[in-house]
């Protein structure tokens, strides 16, 4: 089998690059390098070109046989995304129909998308099952919201299987430290946290503290990046094992079920590395929601996932290897 990779380079891609890998499947990373590192592609080949690039994409499926595409590829922070709504629609949105132009091109007619829990806006109910209806609170969910549209229309009309998983929040890193979280800016919580633990001259900022849960801050599911790999994994599985005849989507929540604190996470960050961050508390950041827990239940029932890491400790524990990996590296 062979995979297009689009986003192989950052984060998630990554990680699933690497697990792929470690199945026999033959992996090509197409990744324009602007937030993912060529350093991270250790599995397979690395093709710098840019989504919104529809002639290379063409040049890249005419000369290569993909048995299926992976798609990482986007820009992911909600608050940038209400400052630069039009970058966001113009990377993810665009880029993303050209590569499904391209794919139809190729004759490739099973993809994998990576969208996310901001498609649902402010949840009605918790944990949120996949019908929960989707009403995006910012740039960045709609962008992938309108994704999803496209793909399903594309399911319809030309015989496209599809798999859409809904990320929850991505944390942890490999645990034998081959990969790991490396963004530029880096706005997650947990790298956030553990580098202000590891250098007394940062502090971690808190947004918000007076949302309506427990503790005042927000909630938010974290899945370690490992199991979100192994979901693309079945998914791929899935696909493969369908029928060629007809197009078709599937969507899946990819989270835990289990929703943590900020400031659970700061504490048990302080509690894995025997010391605390010095935290500064700030007002709310726009678009963000109070709550985001997935019912992760279909994706276990159907594809047969289970997480091996649901423990915070153990994703945070993870995550500190790698950054002070990173630390002496630099």
């Amino acid at each position: 089998m062979k995979v297009l990779l689009a986003g192989g380079a950052g984060y998630i891609g990554s990680h699933a690059n690497k697990l792929l890998a470690s199945k026999g499947v033959e992996t090509v990373v197409l990744d324009n390098l602007s937030r993912g590192h060529a350093g991270a592609v250790k599995w397979g080949r690395l093709v710098k070109l840019d989504l919104l690039d529809y002639a290379g994409l063409c040049g890249l499926f005419e000369n290569e046989k993909f048995d299926a595409v992976m798609h990482f590829a986007a820009l992911i922070f909600v608050g940038e995304s209400v400052k630069e709504p039009e970058r966001y629609y113009l990377n993810n949105v665009a880029g993303s129909l050209n590569l499904l132009r391209a794919m139809r091109q190729g004759g490739v007619d099973k993809i994998i998308f990576s969208s996310t829990a901001a498609v649902y806006g402010e949840p009605r109910q918790i944990p949120i099952p996949e019908e929960h209806p989707s009403a995006p609170i910012n740039p960045y969910g709609w962008s992938k919201l309108m994704i999803e549209k496209i793909i399903g229309d594309y399911c319809a009309a030309y015989g496209i299987r599809s798999i859409i998983f809904r990320y929850f929040n991505a944390a942890g890193a490999d645990p034998d430290c081959e990969v790991g979280e490396n963004h530029d800016p880096e706005n997650h919580l947990v790298p956030l946290a553990l580098r202000a633990i590891l250098d007394k001259n940062r502090a971690l900022t808190v947004f918000g503290t007076d949302y309506d849960t427990p503790d005042g801050t927000c909630i938010r599911d974290f899945i370690h990046v490992m199991d979100l790999a192994e979901s693309h994994w079945l998914g791929l599985k899935y696909l493969e094992s369908q029928s060629a005849s007809g197009g078709t989507i599937k969507f899946y929540n990819v989270g835990n079920g289990s929703g943590f604190s900020v400031r659970k996470v700061i504490d048990t960050a302080a509690k894995v590395t025997g010391r605390a961050p010095e935290v500064i508390y700030s007002g709310r950041r726009p678009g963000d929601p109070p709550q985001l827990v997935a019912s992760s239940e279909k994706l276990r029932a159907e594809l047969g996932w289970k997480p091996r890491y649901p423990d915070l400790a153990s994703i945070i524990g993870h995550a500190w290897a790698w950054e002070k990996k990173l630390a002496a590296n630099n």
